[in-house]
């Protein structure tokens, strides 16, 4: 166990029994301000029967009602914080493509806060004082950027807020400044590695990279054996979003890599059948419910993230003590549902990255024939699997295909592209293009 490592012993390593007297404490409080300062928590407590008075025990949380994103786009822009505008030092939002967008603030004593969680969460990935930090997550609205600036900065890393995009630029910098640390989506990490490649970069002496900080969006084990092989780097996975206060609410340690752990002094987990939203046993998937209890500005309450995980209560054996979540599975929103069966993307991905031959880079394609609905995986290939044989090419196609039909439980048609064909993401990949929406 490395123990300067660990950033904040006292909650990290807490006991199961301090960790639940202090969040039972801390809802109590927070249920309480919210009630006591947002109208719109106030009426729907009233609606539900609730009253702060009601919170004894941290398993009448179920007594509370959920929050969604629904909620925040019906109060757009300040409908639930607990402050005026003028106690705010910073506001976020959502891209709000689908929609109004989410729109998140802070007060000093929230970003104060939301520092320290993401001074944890590097540390526990590996960072340290002598680190060169290059962020590759778009600054802005966006709470990745900053969020993890800051954090860095916490711990003394020397930060490069390169932000996305302008991958020349991103190249140059990294060999430069010998950045140790990247930040950014696995999708563009694993873009990088792509460049790294082709424009020759050495690993070791060009690119000196040892640390990649990933989240944003689900990736599969065998991505991320991708990324630290092409980069030469160790790659944790971390989680969060905006709602809930951005990055930071849990982060893998390099020592196990074996779920995020997460913050429970300042958040606590629910994990619920999707449909019946009663709680599954531990270690099973289901949708992660998220309360925050430290939160000013923005108090939340039971906000349901739609993000499928499973959460253990076992310790680690980096010596942390804290509950750890896998990586997430999917969306429950993002599910697709083809001819009966649940597909996700990740699925698909992790046929791929098991797969000689192909590259991280895959789109899948759904379409309507009638009253049957088709899906279609369109895959880079590698280049030497393009410029092999057609008889190659036909071999992989065949074993794709028969992957993916025994993971799935349904049949997909394969298109083998050539490199570079699909699009690439400097933010959250698209994975999923759906025509039947569009017919």
């Amino acid at each position: 166990m490395l123990q300067h490592k660990i950033w904040d012993p006292q909650w990290e390593c807490a006991d199961r029994e301090t960790i639940r007297r202090t969040q039972l404490a801390r809802l109590q409080e927070t249920v309480a301000y919210a009630y006591d300062r947002v109208p719109y928590y106030k009426a729907k407590f009233d609606a539900a029967g609730v009253l702060p008075a009601d919170i004894r025990c941290l398993e009448d949380i179920r007594l509370l009602p959920f929050t969604t994103k629904q909620d925040f786009r019906d109060t757009y822009p300040f409908g639930l914080f607990a402050v005026p505008p003028a106690e705010l030092i910073r506001i976020h939002s959502s891209s709000g493509t689908t929609g109004k967008p989410t729109v998140v603030g802070y007060t000093k004593h929230d970003l104060d806060t939301w520092v320290e969680i993401l001074a944890r969460m590097v540390s526990q990935a590996g960072v340290t004082d002598r680190d060169i930090a290059q962020i590759s997550f778009g600054y802005g609205m966006f709470t990745g950027g900053f969020g993890l600036h800051y954090g860095l900065e916490r711990v003394g890393a020397t930060v490069v807020p390169v932000s996305s995009g302008n991958t020349d630029r991103q190249l140059m910098f990294m060999v430069d400044f010998q950045s140790t640390v990247l930040i950014s989506t696995p999708s563009y990490a694993a873009y990088l590695a792509e460049q790294v490649k082709d424009r020759g970069l050495k690993l070791g002496e060009d690119i000196v990279l040892k640390w990649g900080l990933f989240g944003a969006e689900p990736w599969t084990e065998g991505m991320r054996q991708r990324i630290q092989t092409s980069l030469g780097l160790s790659a944790t996975d971390n989680y969060g979003m905006s709602e809930l206060c951005g990055p930071g609410v849990s982060g893998e340690c390099e020592i196990a890599k074996s779920g995020m752990h997460i913050a429970e002094d300042l958040f606590i987990w629910e994990v619920l059948d999707p449909i019946t939203r009663e709680p599954v046993p531990e270690g099973e998937t289901g949708e992660l419910v998220v309360t925050p209890l430290w939160k000013e500005a923005l108090p939340v309450i039971r906000y349901r993230t739609r993000d499928l995980t499973s959460v253990t209560l076992e310790p680690c054996r980096c010596g942390r003590t804290t509950a750890r979540m896998s990586r997430v599975k999917g969306r429950t929103d993002d599910m697709l549902i083809i001819r009966g069966v649940n597909v996700f993307p990740t699925q698909v991905e992790h046929v791929l990255m098991e797969t000689e031959g192909t590259s991280p880079h895959y789109l899948l394609v759904v379409t309507r024939e009638g009253s049957l609905d088709t899906l279609e995986v369109w895959v880079e290939v590698s280049e030497k699997m393009f410029s092999e044989r057609i008889g190659k090419m036909h071999e992989l196609q065949a074993l794709l295909s028969k992957k993916i039909h025994t993971i799935l439980g349904l049949s997909a048609k394969i298109k083998l592209v050539e490199p570079q064909t699909l699009e690439r993401s400097q933010g959250k990949a698209k994975r999923v293009l759906d025509k039947r929406n569009l017919e």
